[in-house]
């Protein structure tokens, strides 16, 4: 059996082959952006949140949620590993960030007929990888469905 040969690169000479997200600039993964949102979300329901609280809450082990704080906290986003209600800006505008991303595409996929809880998944995924270009026409698509409903359909969902 023949080995299969590999593409010609369309990359100019010199160039990073690497896919690069919305979010590489930043330094900051999904993951993270996961973390982030749910200690954020934890402190404004709460007032605190610990390792356990997170890890419950994202169906998580304790170990794996304590070497994420651990990791987050050696990059300035938490002002101790223990997270214990103190607040870091850096963490809370990510967290605001993915928090509006999120917001603005459940209503989107209601504004286009769709479930936004049956396609949670969905939303998850798409709010870590909009550019800050394509989020803001997603907003502005958003804003024209509000003006201009959508014809509801039988099998929209």
């Amino acid at each position: 059996m023949a080995k299969p040969t590999a593409k010609p690169s369309a990359l100019p000479p010199g160039a990073n082959p690497r896919k690069r997200s919305a979010h590489d600039r930043a330094g900051v993964t999904e993951s993270m952006e996961d973390y982030l949102e749910c200690i954020f979300d934890l402190e404004d329901r709460k007032g605190y949140a610990c390792v356990s609280d997170v890890a419950e809450a994202l169906q998580l082990n304790r170990a794996s949620t304590s070497i994420m704080v651990k990791r987050l906290g050696k990059l300035g986003f938490l002002a101790t590993s223990l997270i214990a209600g103190l607040r870091s800006r850096r963490r809370r505008r990510v967290a605001e960030k993915i928090r509006k991303r999120h917001a603005m595409l459940a209503e989107l996929f209601q504004l286009m007929g769709l479930n936004d809880r049956d396609h949670l998944s969905d939303i998850e995924g798409i709010e870590h990888h909009l550019s800050e270009r394509a989020f803001r026409r997603f907003a502005e698509l958003a804003a024209h469905l509000r003006r201009h409903p959508l014809p509801r359909s039988a099998s929209a969902n």
